[in-house]
């Protein structure tokens, strides 16, 4: 039987991250799919909880997770091909629930590509159930001549603006506003920017 090590991911640097990164790369190969485990928000500070399986010296699977609410997790993982049907995410399932229990986490949402035939039949596997699709849009680039936003402005959001966030949010998004509340204050890292567009003085 083989010995796999399941760890806290606890090393950030680049060596680490492109460990991360070449399984992504591997799964995406292998899986003709558009995998995406969220490598961006694997940060020492106000990033995701992330924790890794390791073979001998090898990266053979990896599970990160991060909650907007404080009681939903969002989970993403990818296993090593060669090493699935051998215990390798039931191990990083377990680290990780006993880590969000600390935290209060009542259900989680696992994160997966409609094209991830493995993922989708280790998810059924547990016995999840379908909740939600959400699509991917990519920047391509904006014509400058396009753009026209009459007498409307951005600026920075300030803490005054909390009220506004949480009612437009909610409306936009079709949240409860107790849900936005729970949001905004989860994610209110400093790296994280918002912008108030203004008619004239009406924020919209």
């Amino acid at each position: 039987m083989q010995e796999y090590q399941t760890i806290k991911m606890n090393d950030f640097s680049n060596d680490q991250i492109n460990q991360i990164r070449m399984l992504e790369q591997l799964c995406k190969i292998y899986d003709k799919s558009s995998l995406r485990v969220g490598i961006e928000s694997l940060k020492e500070i106000y990033g995701d909880q992330a924790f890794l399986c390791q073979h001998e010296d090898q990266l053979i699977g990896f599970l990160s997770w991060y909650s907007s609410d404080g009681i939903e997790a969002n989970i993403n993982s990818m296993v090593h091909p060669q090493f699935r049907r051998s215990g390798v995410f039931r191990g990083l399932l377990k680290g990780a629930t006993s880590e969000m229990q600390m935290h209060g986490i009542l259900t989680c949402r696992f994160r997966i590509t409609s094209n991830s035939e493995s993922g989708i039949d280790c998810i059924r596997h547990l016995g999840a159930s379908f909740s939600s699709s959400e699509f991917s849009m990519t920047f391509k680039g904006v014509e400058v001549t396009k753009l026209c936003f009459g007498d409307v402005n951005l600026r920075l959001a300030v803490e005054q603006d909390l009220e506004f966030l949480i009612k437009c949010l909610s409306q936009a998004f079709g949240d409860s506003e107790s849900w936005t509340r729970k949001y905004l204050s989860h994610t209110k890292e400093p790296s994280r920017i918002t912008y108030i567009a203004m008619d004239s003085l009406t924020p919209v």
